[in-house]
């Protein structure tokens, strides 16, 4: 489990608030009847139904596979805890690990507990003896790029269709209400947390859950936003309850259960066409960055988040030019809506931005100056800062100019 604390949301003030973190703060063994200790957290208490939401449902045991998932616990301050859970079929377990004791998992998990959280790039190590092999070392090494640290695009364009994921994007960059359905637990989180990824440099700032238990399934009638990843067996409860206004997903067959009807309508036109166009082309992409496999899905990774960085940069890349210094001293930087707005030239991006400004995302995007004060930029403050140096000299538009903004940024990457 390991926590983030509650406020207004960007990448950058998450990965800077875990320096000083652990890797984890629990690592907790259950069964489908566990029971805690009296003395352990209530808020734990609620762990075993978000490790096992189908326990209701469970076939003949041998029917199932190991699994891994995460899932979300959001608590009253808006702090989320991630949690990671592997669940195994003990039996499995047993075979592979008869040979060595049990008794030597809790210091190895100590071990990694105790480690620091690294920083993009680094490596910890963690010794680890084992009777009759001696002391084992292992490496754990953090990507340098942590957008796309434990995210799979892959699973989220092999279960839909680029037309009906940006479409689902789309909905998400208004905060409206979301509800993915799927059999598999790993696809609903996979999928869940790629859709959140895709929101960079932007973060969600509402309800997420991307696996809720069956006992919970009234929090869908909310009327603020939400994600929320539901097994498709909780499909016939959903369908009783009053819920209005909300975009239900099926992962498993590539369709609209329930949706607005407006979804193809609310990006601008050409950035949307621009976008598609890039995300159905991204093997062909990652293929011309110089990557070894077609199917390698770090490259791939690479290649779809750098699409949704250029088409941010396109849209709202000139942010910086609106940010002044405030009447008084301590009042830090003041953001110049209406003129950021007014030097859009596209009458049908100006429409969208004057809906995209008036969400919490947006705010938080805005408001969180101090970083940029420290002089600490992201990967889309870099991006953003190459696409203003570019315009004086750019005379194309639409999706050339998008496609050729984004070759620009595959060509660098392939030199690193």
């Amino acid at each position: 489990m390991l926590k983030q604390t509650g406020r207004y949301r960007t990448q950058e003030r998450d990965l800077l608030d875990l320096q000083e973190r652990k890797l984890f703060e629990y690592f907790l063994v259950l069964e489908r009847g566990f029971k805690f200790m009296r003395e352990t957290e209530d808020q734990l208490k609620v762990i075993p139904q978000f490790c096992f939401p189908d326990a209701r449902d469970w076939a003949p045991v041998q029917n199932f596979a190991s699994e891994t998932f995460s899932f979300v616990l959001t608590g009253e301050d808006g702090s989320r805890r991630f949690g990671y859970c592997r669940r195994l079929l003990m039996l499995d377990e047993v075979e592979k690990r008869r040979a060595i004791s049990p008794a030597l998992v809790q210091p190895f998990m100590r071990s990694i507990m105790e480690a620091p959280f690294p920083a993009p790039g680094r490596t910890i190590t963690v010794k680890n003896f084992l009777p009759g092999s001696g002391t084992e070392v292992i490496e754990l090494c953090r990507p340098s790029d942590s957008r796309l640290e434990h995210v799979d695009f892959e699973c989220l364009f092999s279960s839909l269709n680029v037309r009906l994921l940006v479409r689902v994007f789309a909905s998400l960059l208004l905060e409206r209400r979301v509800i993915f359905t799927a059999d598999k637990l790993s696809t609903l989180s996979q999928c869940c947390h790629a859709i959140v990824a895709m929101l960079y440099p932007f973060a969600w700032q509402h309800t997420y859950i991307p696996v809720l238990p069956p006992s919970m399934i009234d929090i869908v009638c909310t009327p603020t936003p939400f994600i929320v990843g539901l097994l498709s067996s909780s499909l016939p409860r959903l369908k009783e309850l009053p819920i209005e206004e909300v975009l239900v997903v099926d992962l498993c067959n590539n369709r609209f259960l329930r949706q607005m009807d407006d979804e193809d309508s609310i990006l601008p036109h050409k950035l949307q066409a621009a976008l598609e166009h890039v995300l159905e082309k991204r093997k062909e992409l990652a293929c011309e960055k110089g990557e070894s496999s077609l199917n390698d899905s770090s490259s791939l990774s690479v290649v779809v988040s750098e699409a949704i960085v250029r088409f941010f940069v396109e849209m709202v890349g000139h942010y910086s030019l609106f940010l002044g210094p405030g009447e008084r001293e301590d009042e830090g930087a003041v953001f110049h809506r209406d003129a950021f707005r007014k030097a859009i030239s596209s009458k049908s991006l100006r429409r969208f931005l004057e809906v995209f400004m008036e969400t919490q995302m947006f705010a938080g995007f805005i408001h969180d100056q101090d970083l940029r004060r420290q002089g600490l930029r992201g990967l889309f403050e870099v991006r953003a800062q190459d696409y203003l140096d570019s315009l004086p000299g750019s005379e194309q538009s639409g999706v050339n100019k998008f496609l050729k903004g984004l070759g620009n940024k595959m060509k660098f990457l392939s030199k690193k």
